[in-house]
């Protein structure tokens, strides 16, 4: 028996997107169920259009990856949630599906499970670390047990050190490996909190 790990994100260009595929990875190598999903696009076309990188991204996962919906969270054990910044908080199409959950919330189906989150700014102090907090807000309205991975694994310092999540800074360019494999222990960490949540043996 194992765990079931729902890693939902928004992502423009792609930088976030590759951060929600580690994850996913991660919580795949420690055994989980997983569901990859991406919240829908709010953004008008002229936006995207203006920005071909936007554009290439919403086109090449439009066929490629599921959008989220409500049953996604009823369905998890545990949750990675992840957000490009925007002014130092959470994009406005992820948080307009979290901004959906209040009917799961009054319901408790979200507490008591592990979450985390991870995100990329343009610039490294860009607002990485609020919008991750940002989301963990959310987390203690859901009475979710948050999942940050600190400083538990080598991986995180090679990242760049920040306990709160995975952040990347896009000037640097897509996410190296230093970045994805930080972001895979994310995944790694979130499953063994929830098998242990859940009584389970964690390998």
């Amino acid at each position: 028996m194992s765990v079931k790990v729902a890693v939902i994100y928004y992502s423009a260009t792609g930088n976030v997107h590759q951060l929600a595929q580690a994850v996913a990875e991660g919580a795949e190598k420690a055994s989980a169920e997983v569901r990859l999903r991406r919240v829908p696009e709010l953004a008008p076309d002229a936006a995207i259009d203006s920005n071909p990188a936007w554009r290439a991204h919403v086109d090449a996962t439009a066929g490629s990856v599921e959008v989220a919906t409500l049953d996604d969270l009823e369905w998890a054990d545990a949750y990675a949630l992840g957000s490009p910044t925007r002014f130092g908080n959470v994009a406005a199409q992820l948080k307009q599906f979290i901004d959906t959950s209040g009917g799961l919330w009054n319901q408790g189906v979200m507490a008591d499970k592990p979450a985390t989150a991870f995100t990329s700014a343009y610039n490294t102090h860009g607002g990485n670390e609020s919008t991750l907090l940002a989301l963990y807000n959310t987390f203690h309205h859901w009475g979710s047990v948050i999942v940050s991975p600190g400083f538990t694994d080598q991986s995180v310092y090679a990242a760049g050190g920040n306990p709160y999540g995975t952040a990347h800074p896009g000037a640097n360019g897509e996410p190296d490996e230093k970045v994805l494999a930080a972001a895979r222990y994310q995944g790694e960490r979130l499953t063994k909190i929830a098998k242990r949540l859940k009584g389970l043996a964690v390998d």
